[in-house]
């Protein structure tokens, strides 16, 4: 018995006029379009007339009967058609015996070993994919972590929203409108870099003691 091949990765795009069909690689989708093969007049004709003759002419003898056998010799037709489609696209694919898989030969064949590339992978190919994979995902990890989302500068640099001694709205200026505190002086601390709140006297993590604010 012939083991029917590509059955799993066609498209049959046949019509009333004859018979055609795509085959896929099985990895990259990759296709080839076989020849159109017509379905001549003179073929359907030529099947009828074998037909009465093997069934010694009893086919007419019910109205629908020709019909019948239209449809069954046009199943035969198109299976003949499919088996010359798989003869002619065959020779674009490669089978793997590892694995079954129809694949393209320019893509995804390793024909030094004589499989596909999912069963018999190209060590350079992967290897240039796990260097690209791997910098990205260093580049990701240098934005996520040692980018940070405000430097000290810009710390020192913004002004708080209210009167750190009084809570008061800040108004824009340099001392509070209210109290007359300094609202736009901020430090960090000289042993650790940590900002600090204001007119704290001494770090709350390393314990330095801060010079005196200026107020």
């Amino acid at each position: 018995m012939t083991m029917i091949r590509f059955t799993a990765n066609h498209d049959d795009i046949s019509n009333s006029n004859g018979f055609q069909f795509k085959f896929y690689c099985d990895k990259c989708h990759n296709g080839y379009q076989t020849r159109f093969q017509p379905m001549t007049g003179n073929t359907v004709s030529g099947i009828l007339r074998s037909a009465e003759s093997f069934l010694g002419g009893i086919f007419g003898q019910a109205a629908n009967s020709i019909d019948r056998l239209q449809d069954t010799f046009k199943s035969s037709a198109h299976d003949t058609a499919f088996g010359n489609a798989v003869e002619e696209a065959q020779q674009y694919f490669k089978q793997c015996t590892r694995c079954g898989k129809w694949v393209c030969p320019q893509i995804c064949w390793n024909p030094q070993h004589g499989l596909c590339k999912d069963c018999a992978p190209q060590f350079q190919e992967e290897r240039s994919a796990a260097q690209a994979q791997g910098a990205r995902h260093q580049l990701h990890n240098m934005a996520h972590w040692q980018v940070p989302l405000a430097s000290a500068s810009d710390l020192q640099n913004n002004a708080p929203a209210t009167c750190p001694n009084c809570n008061s709205p800040n108004t824009g200026g340099r001392f509070c409108s209210e109290c007359g505190a300094a609202v736009q002086e901020q430090k960090s601390c000289p042993g650790c870099n940590k900002m600090l709140q204001f007119r704290a006297k001494y770090c709350p993590d390393c314990g330095t003691r801060i010079p005196a604010w200026n107020i």
